[in-house]
C-alpha cells in the first residue's frame, strides 16, 4: 500500500486519490486523478505547492540565523576583551613591586616560648609582602630557629627575624654590644611611640626642658623659655621591661591639682659612656620622648627649637 499527497494553489485544491487493494483507484477517485493531471498540464499546480521548502539566502529564517551567529561572536569577543583588560590591571598594579614570602606571627608569643611549640599551635604563617616592606633579616621558614625560643614578646602580624630568638638562657640576659653599656629609662606609652618600640628597634631620644633657668658665674638666675632638642640621634633598644601603673599629679595655673593613672614601661638601650651621661642627666631634669626609626631615617644632632620656632608669629615685633 502506498499513498501520495499533493498541495495545490488556492485556486485549485484537490484531494489525493484513494487506491484499492490492488493499487488501482476505484469509483470517483479516477475522476479526481484525471483532474489532478489536467490541472498539472494547465499549470495550476506549482512546484512550490508540493515540494519541501528550505530557507533561502534572503528568507527571514536565514536572516535570523545570521544575526544569531553575529550576536554570539560579539559576546565572545567582548568577554575576551574584558579578561585581557583585567589581566592588564593586575600587571600594572604589581609592576615594579616584587613580592617576597616571609614568615609572620599570627598570634602573640611570650618570651621563652619555643619555636616548635608555637609552630604546633599554629602561631606562624607565611605571607607575601612587597620587597620594599621586608624587614632586614626576615625569615621565610623556621628551619634556622626550630630549636630556639623567643627572647622577647612577639606580636601578631610581626615579621619574624632571627635576632628575636635564642637559647633559653638568652631570655634572662640582654644582648649588649661589646663597646657599649645598657641604660634603662622609664617612659609612658605615648613617650615610647604608643608601645611600638621593641628590642631590636633603633630610636632617637628627644628631651624637653620646661621652664629652664640659667645661672651665671655670679649666681644670677635668668629664666628661659621651654626648649626641645634631640639628645641621642640613634641608639638601639636591647630590652623592654614590664609595665607598671603610677600616679601623676599635675597643677594648673590656678593652683588646682589633678591626679591621673599613667602606665609606665622600662626601656633599656645600648649607649656609650658619653651617651649614658647625657641620657641620665636628661632623664633627671627634662621630659624624654622616644622616636622610632627606620634604616633610612636621617636624624641630626641640631640645636633644637623653642616656642618661637613653633609659633614665630607671636614673637615678631609688632608696629
Amino acid at each position: 500500500m502506498f499513498g501520495w499527497f499533493a498541495r495545490f494553489s488556492p485556486r485549485t485544491r484537490l484531494r489525493a486519490p484513494r487506491f484499492g487493494s490492488l493499487g488501482r483507484t476505484s469509483g470517483p477517485s479516477r475522476d479526481r486523478e484525471a483532474d489532478v493531471r489536467s490541472a498539472d498540464r494547465e499549470g495550476l499546480i506549482r512546484p512550490s505547492d508540493h515540494e519541501l521548502r528550505f530557507p533561502t539566502e534572503g528568507s527571514p529564517m536565514a536572516r535570523r540565523s545570521v544575526l544569531l551567529i553575529v550576536a554570539v561572536l560579539i559576546a565572545l569577543i567582548g568577554t575576551a576583551l574584558i579578561v585581557l583588560y583585567v589581566q592588564g590591571i593586575d600587571e600594572r598594579a604589581t609592576e615594579g613591586q616584587e613580592l617576597v614570602e616571609v614568615l609572620v606571627a599570627t598570634e602573640a608569643l611570650e618570651a621563652g616560648e619555643s619555636v616548635s611549640a608555637a609552630q604546633e599551635a599554629g602561631k606562624f604563617d607565611t605571607k607575601e609582602v612587597r620587597r620594599t616592606d621586608v624587614v632586614d633579616g626576615a625569615l621565610s621558614s623556621t628551619g634556622s630557629i626550630s630549636d630556639l625560643v623567643a627572647t622577647g614578646p612577639i606580636y601578631p602580624g610581626e615579621q619574624l627575624i632571627a635576632k628575636k630568638f635564642g637559647t633559653l638562657g638568652d631570655t634572662d640576659s640582654l644582648v649588649i654590644p661589646d663597646d657599649k653599656m645598657a641604660i634603662s629609662v622609664e617612659l609612658t606609652d605615648w613617650e615610647r611611640v604608643a608601645g611600638f618600640v621593641n628590642p631590636g628597634n633603633e630610636v632617637a631620644i628627644f628631651a624637653t626642658a620646661v621652664g629652664p633657668v640659667r645661672i651665671d658665674a655670679e649666681g644670677q638666675e635668668t629664666k628661659l623659655g621651654d626648649w626641645t632638642r634631640v639628645v641621642l640621634p640613634r641608639v638601639p633598644v636591647v630590652g623592654v621591661g614590664t609595665t607598671s601603673v603610677t600616679s601623676r599629679t599635675t597643677r594648673s595655673e590656678d593652683g588646682d591639682t589633678a591626679t591621673e593613672e599613667v602606665a609606665r614601661t622600662i626601656l633599656t638601650i645600648a649607649v656609650t659612656q658619653a651617651e649614658a651621661e647625657k641620657l641620665i642627666h636628661a632623664d633627671r631634669t627634662t621630659e624624654l620622648t622616644f622616636g622610632l626609626l627606620t634604616d633610612e631615617t636621617d636624624t641630626q644632632d641640631e640645636p633644637g627649637i623653642g616656642l618661637g620656632g613653633v609659633m614665630p608669629e607671636i614673637f615678631r615685633a609688632r608696629p
